[in-house]
C-alpha cells in the first residue's frame, strides 16, 4: 500500500457511512461485469465448467488490474489525489457497518414482536426461505449471518489488503462477488458456478481459521464465554456444507452458549445441515446485540493487525 494510514482511514469511513446505496461501488460495476460475461459465456458452446472458470478469471484479472492501474495513475497526478482514491477503495472492500445495520434492522422488527417484518427483513440478508421461521429461528440466522460474514465481508478483505494492498482486497471483493451471483448448487450454476464457488472457499480458507484468534479476543472483550468460544469453533468446525462457514458460527455459538445450523429449506427445498453448538438454551434478540458487538470489536482488532502489519511494511 502506498498510504500507510489508508486501512484506518478506510475503517472511520465504514464506521460513518458503512455503504450508501446511491454510491458508486466496485461491486455494482463488477456485478454487471459479471452479468455481461456470463450472457456471453453460459450461452455459448463452450464446456459450462471450462465457460465458468473464464467468466471467473477474466472478472478477477479486471478487478485487479482497473484497481492496480487507477490507484498509479491517480498518484501519477498528485499524491494527496492519490491517498484519498485509495482510502476510498479500501473503504469500499469493508462492510462491517453495513452488516451490522442489516441485523439491527431485524432485531428492531423482533423488538417490535413483528413476526413478517422480521421474516421479510432476513430474507433481504439470508438465502434460505423465511416465509416460514419463528423468531428463534430469525434470531439464529441472523447470529449465523453476522459470524459467516464478518470472515467474508471483514477479516478476508483485511487479510488480502495486507498481503496485496488494496488491488488484491478488490480482486478479493470480485471472487466474493462471483461466488453469491454464480456460485450455487443448482441445475442452472453446477457447473458453471463451481469454480468461483471452490475459489471462493480456498480464499477464505486462512482467515475463517485466524478467525479462531480474533472471535476469541473479541469474546473476551465483549465479556462473554471466550473458552466455550476455542471449544465449540474447534470441536464443530466440520459442521457445515462449506469448508469455513462452521468456523465462525461455531465460535460465535459457543460465546454466545446457544445453538445454530441445523436444516434449512431453499427455495422449497429441505437441506439437512449438522447443528453447531450446544442447544443449553433458546436464543434472544439480546444475542443479536451481542454478536454485532463481536463484530464491531473483530473488525476494530483486525483493523489494528493489519495497520500494525502495514506501518511496519512487514508483509
Amino acid at each position: 500500500m502506498y498510504f500507510k494510514y489508508s486501512v484506518f482511514i478506510a475503517y472511520t469511513l465504514d464506521l460513518i457511512f458503512a455503504d450508501p446505496y446511491n454510491m458508486p461501488h466496485p461491486v455494482k460495476f463488477i456485478g454487471r461485469l459479471i452479468s455481461y460475461l456470463e450472457n456471453i459465456f453460459f450461452k455459448s458452446r463452450i464446456n459450462k465448467f471450462i465457460s465458468g472458470i473464464f467468466t471467473a478469471v477474466i472478472t478477477i484479472g479486471i478487478s485487479y488490474i482497473a484497481t492496480y492501474y487507477l490507484i498509479n495513475l491517480s498518484y501519477g497526478v498528485n499524491f494527496y489525489l492519490g491517498a484519498v482514491f485509495e482510502c476510498v477503495l479500501a473503504y469500499t472492500v469493508l462492510a462491517s457497518k453495513c452488516l451490522e445495520k442489516e441485523a439491527m434492522k431485524i432485531y428492531e422488527e423482533i423488538k417490535k414482536n413483528d413476526l413478517t417484518s422480521s421474516r421479510i427483513k432476513l430474507s433481504y440478508i439470508v438465502g434460505r426461505d423465511t416465509k416460514e421461521l419463528s423468531f428463534s429461528d430469525i434470531i439464529r440466522a441472523t447470529i449465523e449471518t453476522v459470524a459467516e460474514n464478518t470472515v467474508d465481508a471483514v477479516i478476508t478483505p483485511i487479510f488480502f489488503m495486507i498481503i496485496g494492498g488494496v488491488p488484491l482486497a478488490i480482486a478479493f471483493k470480485a471472487v466474493s462477488t462471483l461466488d453469491s451471483m454464480i456460485g450455487y448448487r443448482n441445475e442452472k450454476y453446477e457447473q458453471f458456478g463451481k469454480f468461483s464457488a471452490r475459489l471462493d472457499d480456498i480464499c477464505n480458507f486462512i482467515p475463517s481459521r485466524i478467525s479462531v484468534i480474533i472471535f476469541t479476543l473479541s469474546a473476551y472483550i465483549n465479556s462473554l464465554d471466550w473458552k466455550n468460544c476455542i471449544k465449540i469453533g474447534l470441536r464443530d468446525r466440520k459442521n457445515h456444507l462449506s469448508p469455513n462457514c462452521a468456523y465462525p458460527e461455531g465460535l460465535i455459538a459457543g460465546a454466545l452458549g446457544i445453538q445454530l445450523g441445523g436444516a434449512h429449506h431453499y427455495k422449497g427445498k429441505l437441506v439437512e445441515k449438522a447443528t453447531i453448538g450446544d442447544n443449553i438454551r433458546e436464543p434472544n434478540k439480546e444475542d443479536i446485540l451481542k454478536s454485532v458487538k463481536v463484530l464491531r470489536v473483530n473488525t476494530f482488532i483486525c483493523v489494528c493487525i493489519a495497520f500494525t502489519l502495514i506501518y511496519l511494511n512487514l508483509p
